[in-house]
């Protein structure tokens, strides 16, 4: 089971060792995890993504509510929330592959952002699934490097925002 959390801290030095430390000392899984300042300079925003039991999961949310430079923790279901990921793959390709790889980012909407005669930088952002399947489209390829976000989460707009 996966939840998703966002914690909204003091924008300090030290708080994210923090909450790192919080979950290595206890074992909880991070799958994924970004951080970034708000609209409000001395706040930052960490988006967590974990997985474990319902009782785990609890007890997360918990322990982060407990942090002195915590400010604020929601939770999220996926479908309550616009979930984004960016990602940046550099192929090695041939020439009678480059049209192929066009397609591809053509069908995925992903975008081709610099080019070689043997290389080409294709970046994405859309859901986690939508990363992952053009990861999946892509292994045919010489992926020379790989490196994407994590998850970035926000709810939903609703009338009673």
């Amino acid at each position: 089971m996966k939840k998703i959390y966002s914690v909204w801290v003091e924008n300090r030095f030290g708080v994210l060792s923090k909450v790192a430390a919080l979950f290595a000392r206890r074992s909880y899984n991070i799958d994924s995890l970004t951080v970034g300042e708000t609209q409000d300079k001395t706040v930052s925003s960490m988006t967590i993504v974990s997985s474990g039991t319902t009782h785990t999961l609890e007890q997360i949310e918990k322990q982060l509510n407990k942090k002195l430079d915590v400010i604020k923790v929601r939770t999220y279901a996926e479908d309550k929330a616009i979930l984004r990921e960016v990602i940046l793959i550099k192929i090695k390709y041939v020439s009678a592959e480059r049209r192929e790889l066009m397609e591809i980012c053509e069908f995925l909407k992903a975008d081709i952002v610099d080019t070689s005669n043997t290389h080409m930088v294709i970046t994405l952002c859309d859901t986690p699934e939508r990363v992952d399947n053009l990861i999946s489209m892509l292994r045919k390829f010489n992926i020379v490097e790989l490196t994407r976000t994590g998850t970035l989460a926000m709810p939903k707009c609703s009338e009673a925002d």
